[in-house]
């Protein structure tokens, strides 16, 4: 069902940050920081995976970012919606489904035998393709499936998800240059004041998370 009414953008983020927090998708841990495979340490991890198994926060967050992909890009901007391997996916089909589009995937690289394929699923030269995933850091995953769907014939110049780090400086620039619009729902610094809202974390851990936010290169435990 196409959603047809939403509320406005703020409170969008304000509630999405919240079923962040409620579905467990967001921690925080300044005391024992996690490690990313690049071998930097933060205390905040977020997995946006978890929502798919929270029916409610799914649906809701599902038909925000329908509407959000409506009033910022067009109600008739997109002929195909693309998911990207492995976490965007689901979420790809859960809006194809909404938006009452065909739905496709773009791998991260070949499969490596058969066809070979980037693309599965129909995806015609000239598709006006919306790219959905869960979330991006610095945008640069994005840059490599809307390359393997331009490659196609298609075209992809909007990539569609439900968070949105915006901490490091440049991704807006990089994405903008590339030709692609980013459309989200929330970042860390709604996820922060809701937190803080919530009293979901200890006041100290809720200061050191603002700290690496504002500075996440010099941060350190």
């Amino acid at each position: 069902m196409i959603p047809t009414s939403f509320p406005a953008k703020e409170e969008i983020a304000r509630l999405s940050a919240g079923m962040l927090l409620e579905a467990g998708a967001v921690d925080f841990n300044a005391d024992t920081p996690f490690t990313f495979s690049s071998g930097r340490q933060a205390p905040t991890y977020v997995d946006c995976r978890r929502l798919i198994s929270f029916p409610r926060i799914r649906t809701t967050l599902m038909d925000f970012l329908a509407v959000t992909i409506m009033r910022e890009a067009g109600f008739e901007a997109f002929d195909n919606v693309a998911g990207g391997e492995t976490a965007g996916i689901p979420f790809g089909a859960f809006i194809a489904e909404r938006l009452a589009l065909p739905m496709t995937y773009v791998r991260k690289k070949p499969k490596g035998y058969g066809r070979n394929a980037r693309i599965e699923g129909l995806m015609g030269e000239g598709d006006r393709v919306l790219l959905v995933e869960d979330m991006t850091t610095d945008g640069g995953s994005k840059l490599s499936f809307v390359d393997a769907i331009r490659d196609t014939g298609a075209n992809c110049n909007a990539t569609a998800l439900i968070f949105f780090y915006d901490i490091y400086e440049g991704v807006q620039d990089r994405l903008d240059a590339h030709g692609v619009q980013l459309i989200y729902l929330c970042t860390w610094w709604d996820v922060l004041a809701e937190a803080r809202a919530r009293k979901a974390f200890d006041e100290r851990t809720l200061n050191a998370v603002e700290a690496y936010l504002r500075d996440p290169a010099g941060w350190a435990p």
